[in-house]
């Protein structure tokens, strides 16, 4: 009888008393989740609302390094934070080459130093950049090839998500990866979801209080909640406008600020070049320029010089969600396939042996002056192409 009461105590924790709680948790086995002691800290590489990031050395080969993503686990009163178990549940879903590898979940043992509650780490492959990193170093010089070759890994990386019916939804450079081979992988899918095309007429209700601020689409500024694939296009134009300029080009400080910075570049946000835009929920209560003139081609045309790839920008910073270039159609444009070609990263990046990433860069350079429109170009550094540099 005694032996059936430890038996039923184990099989069900809420009827022990504290410290047989304590015990239990202690000497739990999780059989799919290692003890992250596995993993040896050696440097802090990323912090965000989502949490803290590390490199880190696998004790047993001393060669190989991994990212350690801790889960937030401060808010949760008991259980596995959802948009944690989501992002894990995408990203067994997506296998890609432009898309980073999750290698598993660790955690740290239960004991009485931290309240017998675990750490959860998301263990990935490490990359040894983020794009954010690289364009913050003046030293880094990508020609119009490289150019190619990172805005094509990043578009292919968003065609295999969004045929996999997910969005990433948190677009921006320092989430775009680069190892020291020259590899991009998209990164951070904490925001990330997946989305149905309605069939049934029904649509979606998603939130739009999505993806950082400079970066954000103008359905989202406007209130829509029925969005899809496109919202991530704006945010791979964003981008790819980036890989010349070196810093964000709308860098609003308010959601009407960056409507209004949308709208002083790509044109006034009317019924007539955005049909059903005055059906959105914030269409009739933020401020919008009127009378602005598109002007993406003439205001990035002195820093990128190739008329195509300022043609693939034009398309992928279109106002209206519908008309703008999805990544297959933005993969197949002649900025891809006229020369020079894009070509590998790796023989440039070998000459870079620290890693950069955004957290341990120094601030970059705001693009807007007083009059918020993007600043002159310097000619400090012409590379082939006509690739122009900026210097700080």
């Amino acid at each position: 009888m005694q032996n059936n009461n430890a038996r039923e105590r184990t099989a069900y924790p809420q009827m022990m008393n504290n410290r047989e709680k304590e015990k239990y948790i202690e000497n739990y086995n999780f059989p799919y989740c290692d003890e992250s002691a596995k993993y040896e800290k050696v440097a802090k590489i990323g912090q965000g609302t989502f949490g803290e990031v590390f490199k880190a050395k696998d004790r047993r080969n001393s060669q190989k390094f991994v990212a350690m993503k801790k889960v937030l686990m401060d808010n949760e009163k008991e259980g596995f934070p959802i948009t944690a178990l989501r992002e894990i549940r995408i990203l067994q879903l997506l296998k890609h080459e432009n898309v980073v590898n999750l290698i598993e979940i660790c955690r740290t043992k239960a004991t009485q130093s931290n309240r017998y509650r675990s750490t959860f780490y998301l263990v990935f492959e490490f990359c040894e950049h983020d794009l954010a990193g690289l364009l913050s170093n003046v030293n880094v010089k990508f020609s119009l090839g490289e150019i190619k070759k990172v805005v094509q890994q990043l578009l292919n990386g968003l065609y295999y998500i969004h045929s996999n019916k997910i969005l990433h939804r948190d677009m921006k450079a320092a989430n775009v990866l680069i190892t020291k081979n020259g590899v991009l992988k998209l990164a951070d899918f904490g925001l990330a979801r997946a989305f149905s095309t309605n069939k049934s007429g029904v649509p979606n209700r998603f939130t739009n209080r999505v993806v950082t601020l400079w970066y954000r689409p103008p359905e989202l500024l406007l209130g829509e909640r029925n969005y899809g694939p496109p919202v991530d296009l704006w945010g791979a134009g964003c981008i790819m406008a980036e890989m010349w300029t070196r810093s964000p080009i709308m860098q609003g400080n308010s959601e009407q600020q960056q409507l209004t910075l949308i709208s002083q570049l790509c044109g006034s946000i009317t019924p007539q070049v955005w049909p059903n835009v005055d059906t959105l929920e914030l269409y009739r209560t933020m401020e919008l320029p009127q009378q602005q003139k598109r002007k993406v081609k003439e205001r990035l045309k002195p820093y990128m010089k190739d008329p195509y790839a300022c043609d693939l920008l034009d398309k992928l910073l279109v106002l209206d969600p519908s008309k703008r270039a999805d990544a297959d159609t933005a993969l197949n444009h002649d900025f891809f396939w006229t020369d020079p070609m894009p070509c590998d990263l790796g023989k440039m990046l070998a000459s870079h042996t620290t890693s950069m990433f955004e957290f341990l860069a120094p601030p970059r350079r705001s693009t807007q002056m007083r009059h918020h429109s993007l600043p002159r170009p310097t000619t400090s550094t012409v590379q082939d192409g006509g690739y122009i540099d900026r210097v700080f």
